[in-house]
């Protein structure tokens, strides 16, 4: 396997670990799971401030709405397999994000 690969699944790995502790922490504190509906709360600083979480958040959000409503609603495999790419794109992205940053904070080599 080529560094490179290594180096992309590994931030794949890294995006849906940050995204579950993001949203498994919120439904801790919150005593409700998160989702995009935080959004919807008009304009107010709360709104705003969940701006940032749903970037890093969204890929466990959209998993554990895509493989609920694959069993309740016995939604389409294409409709899975869809959710399943967009979400796993979205969390290398972020995971690729946070590693950038570890690295400028000289956390990592």
């Amino acid at each position: 396997m080529s560094p490179d690969t290594l180096n992309s699944l590994f931030s794949l790995f890294i995006g849906f670990a940050f995204a579950g502790a993001l949203a498994n922490g919120y439904q801790a504190m919150a005593e409700r799971p998160a989702g995009f509906g935080l959004l919807q709360e008009g304009v107010a600083p709360k709104t705003f401030a969940a701006v940032p979480f749903l970037v890093f958040a969204a890929p466990f959000i959209i998993m554990r709405n895509t493989l609920r409503g694959a069993r309740i609603e016995r939604r389409r495999f294409e409709f899975v397999m869809m959710a399943t790419v967009i979400s796993g794109f979205w969390s290398l992205m972020s995971g690729t994000f946070f590693m950038m940053t570890l690295r400028a904070a000289g956390v990592l080599g």
